[in-house]
């Protein structure tokens, strides 16, 4: 293949992460290219307002946070190319990526394409998302600080929802589709001695209710059959998370048994390719862990495509 317009680094998706790397990549002379993706600015453009992000006293709306990111890097002459890539293979010494029927060669390569949240995917969600309908606790529980709250899952991550809206909310329900739940037996005692949680069994939502927000939920529970409103001021679904890999060619990374990319640091096992964010990150999934490994990629790109692992160290003058 044609090497004329052989690209130095190129950024596959966006985010916290991606235009931090895009940021880093451009103040380090690197020329980067981003493809976005076609739904640009990752999770953080389904949330209002973020109040833990850095330097914001009054806090910032997700999606112009993403898009103050964008800016920045745009400003700083990083490239932006607003499409989906289908394919990231190995060529040669080079990588292959394909984008809307066109193919474009890379000497390096950061995979910032996060992980995409499990929905219910029922009519109404759409409507609520963002209006009383989260899945990030972490991100939305304080909205709700004193109110009644509704936790829908059964793993390890509904039980770390619920153990951390306990703290805050009068009321948290975890409904869950069957009668016992699979998160390990540590979890599940923690939880179960909280007083202001209280768990629905063989229950599932069927309808999200309200007007411009969320202010009850339709749950049929399964050993009835019968169908109840429950008062809520806002649900958190905890039912996973999948990571954004199908374009990268078998082999390519390692993958764990939940899919996310398995790391060192921000490296991969290939030497040239690195991921950043949420595609790797299963455990924090937070808008300011996902900038700070997009740095990482970004420093450890530079090293490799400079010929050597980086390694910062004081310069003695």
């Amino acid at each position: 293949m044609n090497t004329k317009n052989l690209e130095n680094l190129v950024i596959i998706g966006s985010g916290p992460a991606g235009w931090t790397a895009a940021i880093y990549a451009s103040r380090a002379d690197l020329d980067p290219l981003v493809i976005e993706g076609v739904e640009v600015g990752g999770q953080l453009m389904l949330t209002t307002l973020v109040e833990n992000y850095p330097g914001f006293k009054k806090g910032i709306q997700g999606p112009e946070l993403m898009d103050e990111m964008r800016l920045q890097a745009k400003n700083l002459g990083v490239r932006i190319i607003t499409s989906n890539v289908t394919n990231l293979e190995k060529e040669g010494k080079h990588f292959k990526i394909v984008y809307s029927e066109k193919t474009i060669l890379a000497k390096s390569v950061i995979i910032t394409t996060g992980a995409s949240a499990r929905w219910l995917n029922i009519p109404s969600e759409k409507k609520f998302k963002g209006r009383g309908v989260s899945t990030c606790a972490t991100c939305d529980g304080y909205f709700f600080k004193g109110k009644t709250v509704a936790i829908i899952g059964g793993g390890d991550s509904a039980m770390e929802e619920a153990q951390f809206l306990a703290k805050i909310c009068k009321s948290v329900k975890i409904i869950h589709r069957k009668h016992c739940l699979r998160a390990s037996e540590a979890m599940q005692k923690k939880v179960k001695i909280l007083k202001n949680v209280e768990f629905i069994w063989n229950s599932e939502i069927k309808e999200f209710l309200g007007d411009n927000i969320l202010t009850e939920i339709k749950v049929f529970n399964s050993k009835t059959n019968k169908e109840s409103e429950i008062k809520v001021d806002g649900v958190f679904l905890a039912i996973g998370h999948i990571p954004n890999v199908n374009f990268i060619k078998k082999g390519l990374v390692e993958l764990d048994k939940m899919n996310y990319i398995i790391t060192e640091n921000t490296k991969t096992k290939t030497p040239g390719l690195f991921a950043a964010g949420d595609v790797q990150d299963f455990k924090y999934r937070q808008a300011v862990t996902a900038a700070g490994t997009g740095c990482m990629a970004a420093l450890e790109a530079n090293a490799f495509l400079e010929g050597h692992v980086y390694d910062k160290k004081l310069k003695e003058c």
